[in-house]
């Protein structure tokens, strides 16, 4: 499966070339733009340093390359079955936001993210963001292996929880109360619960099957705020299942 990134309002796709032309504006004295190429080399050299391989990347441009949305799959070499490790990464050259980066983890099979646990870090456009950045890189990426122990620990116990037919339909008003989805989506989250276009997910009415329910019916919104809803989602299906302290 490939992990995609959505693009809205005018972005589009493209490729490090295309983003390497991207020209970077002239700093001010209080604002210090870094080249959408220099962030991105940063990333990738940090997860290589961790022993880490990108085996996919994808990149937006948005607002005449003055955004930047990125994402990196990645992978340690283990095989954990049902996830691979997701990095994001989002820069501006127009003061709309901060350079930043979260990491996640890319469930297989329907290719959801799910960001709950997850490692971000913001830095904003100011003096010494040069010395900065590459320090908060890597104490994030360094964060990568707690992360995947936490989330490999949290899927498991979502294949073990039964869930009957009302605790489900309960759970999915709690995910509409909490703008996990809107209600146009319900409609489809109830019928990937009944009947999963994917047989992985077909075995046993379990939380496992819920949580991909909902992120399947959840594909297609707003990247901006995929990291709080994947992160309300799972505080939901962690109570349910019983879980403590697995944040990252």
């Amino acid at each position: 499966m490939t992990a995609r990134l959505m693009l809205h309002r005018g972005a589009y796709s493209a490729n490090r070339d295309e983003v390497a032309r991207v020209v970077t504006p002239d700093r001010t004295r209080s604002w210090v733009p870094v080249p959408h190429h220099t962030l991105l080399d940063g990333v990738q050299g940090a997860l290589e340093r961790a022993g880490l391989t990108v085996t996919q990347e994808n990149h937006g441009l948005g607002r005449d390359g003055n955004r930047l949305f990125s994402l990196f799959r990645v992978t340690d070499g283990s095989d954990p079955g049902d996830f691979a490790l997701t990095v994001g990464v989002r820069n501006s050259h127009d003061q709309s936001f901060p350079a930043g980066l979260v990491i996640g983890a890319t469930v297989f099979v329907c290719d959801n993210l799910s960001f709950s646990g997850e490692v971000r870090l913001a830095r904003k456009h100011t003096s010494h963001i040069a010395r900065d950045l590459p320090q908060l890189i890597d104490v994030a990426v360094g964060r990568l292996g707690d992360l995947r122990r936490s989330q490999e620990l949290r899927f498991a116990a979502y294949k073990q929880h039964d869930l009957s037919d009302a605790a489900a339909h309960d759970l999915l008003v709690q995910v509409l109360d909490a703008r996990v989805l809107p209600v146009t989506k319900l409609p489809l989250a109830l019928s990937e619960w009944r009947a999963p276009r994917h047989s992985e997910f077909r075995e046993g009415k379990t939380a496992w099957r819920l949580f991909n329910a909902v992120t399947e019916a959840a594909k297609g919104g707003d990247i901006q705020t995929l990291p709080r809803r994947t992160q309300a989602l799972h505080g939901l299906m962690d109570a349910a299942c019983h879980l403590t302290s697995l944040a990252v």
